[in-house]
């Protein structure tokens, strides 16, 4: 699933569970309206195309037009914003190509999360995720599985232990927000999702780094295959409104 964090903060330490989301090094206002325009690019409720109005935002978040103007420029340099002619910032859509490379590399990445964490994950980094795991399998609330499972992500990250890797991690999270909601929503998704933790986990227990590996790049490319599809059947809405 789709987990985005940067390297300032990319997921759990010494057991303290985050919802990783960094934030620019910018004054406190500024660093608000940021996280709060990130949340709602993730959430969905920030669009791909939709126009960033700095005079609306500002009103909307509390805030003057300075900080949120800081933010969008943040957003365009994590590639979140684009500037469209005539239109102004506006988020940025992500065509079927990057999708693709997104989704590969993420399981790349996250596929050798999981076999470093075989090797290198402590016992109580393990009882962790396997509590995270237990807690996301019993909610029923879409929006607090997107949550822990974003947490899950990064606990597993965490407990590769390969400060590199959780860089180029937080590179590819915050581009795959543009994506939107997790796929969680959907329940067959979610009872799917629930299972191949549990494998990945299961391999992770048994210290077996191959195995967690294939395991973790199975999950990702059933993601894949569900957002690819849902994407597509957005596109062909969208052409038979026209």
């Amino acid at each position: 699933m789709i987990d985005p964090d940067d390297s300032p903060k990319t997921g759990t330490h010494s057991g303290t569970q985050t919802d990783p989301v960094a934030g620019p090094q910018t004054g406190p206002q500024g660093n608000s309206a940021y996280r709060q325009m990130l949340s709602e690019i993730r959430e969905g409720s920030l669009l791909p195309g939709d126009r960033l109005r700095e005079t609306e935002l500002a009103q909307r978040l509390g805030v003057s037009r300075t900080p949120v103007r800081e933010a969008i420029r943040q957003l365009e340099a994590d590639g979140l914003v684009a500037h469209v002619p005539r239109t102004g910032a506006t988020v940025r859509r992500l065509d079927y190509p990057e999708v693709m490379e997104l989704y590969e590399m993420r399981a790349v990445l996250e596929g050798t999360a999981a076999r470093l964490a075989a090797r290198a994950a402590s016992d109580i980094e393990l009882e962790e995720l396997a509590a995270l795991h237990d807690r996301l399998a019993a909610t029923g609330d879409p929006k607090e599985a997107a949550r822990l499972n974003r947490v899950f992500h990064a606990t597993l990250l965490d407990a590769a232990k390969n400060r590199f890797l959780s860089k180029s991690m937080g590179s590819l999270q915050k581009a795959m927000m543009i994506l939107g909601p997790t796929m969680l929503s959907d329940s067959a998704r979610a009872e799917a999702a629930d299972d191949e933790h549990r494998r990945v986990l299961d391999a992770m227990a048994a210290r077996d780094g191959a195995a967690a590996e294939a395991a973790m790049r199975a999950h990702i490319e059933a993601s894949q295959r569900l957002r690819i599809r849902t994407l597509r059947e957005r596109e062909r809405g969208t052409e038979d409104d026209e």
